[in-house]
């Protein structure tokens, strides 16, 4: 009976002076990366900033004029304010995840060929549904040249 009454006090000394001791804010954990900051990864910089046109199985290959490379990690979700986390930094390969808030979220890995060829495998999440392919991403040129071509 003895040993009950102790370890009742020593669960209960804790517990007390737990109560009686002000609370204090617990500081919420930093993102890993926030969206404004930039991000540096290996094979990412290796990639040409210009015109490249993006080829997916099943449809029509698409041109986009990429400024900052970054932005072939987020080729299903093109908005901005989306959080990435970095999983794989590699010199030929990298692969991020990122969320964008009531947009979904995707995994994408970034082989580079060659400075102006690369692979890109993207999966996860957008428009509530399921997406998953592969892409064949090469430069074209410059984009200035590429726009006043087309018009």
């Amino acid at each position: 009976m003895a040993l009950v009454r102790r370890l009742k006090l020593l669960l209960l000394v804790p517990i007390a002076s737990q109560l009686s001791a002000a609370p204090t804010a617990t500081p919420a954990p930093a993102p890993s990366s926030p969206p404004s900051a930039p991000m540096s990864l290996a094979a990412l910089k290796q990639l040409e900033a210009g015109m490249w046109q993006l080829d997916i199985k099943g449809r029509a290959p698409r041109q986009v004029c990429v400024s900052d490379p970054m932005t072939l990690v987020q080729i299903e979700h093109e908005q901005p304010g989306c959080s990435r986390f970095v999983i794989a930094n590699e010199p030929k390969s990298s692969t991020v995840h990122y969320s964008c808030e009531r947009a979904g979220w995707g995994r994408t890995t970034v082989r580079v060929e060659t400075p102006r060829a690369a692979t890109i495998q993207t999966q996860g999440i957008a428009r509530n549904a399921p997406f998953d392919y592969s892409v064949q991403a090469k430069r074209l040129g410059a984009c200035g040249a590429q726009l006043s071509a087309r018009r």
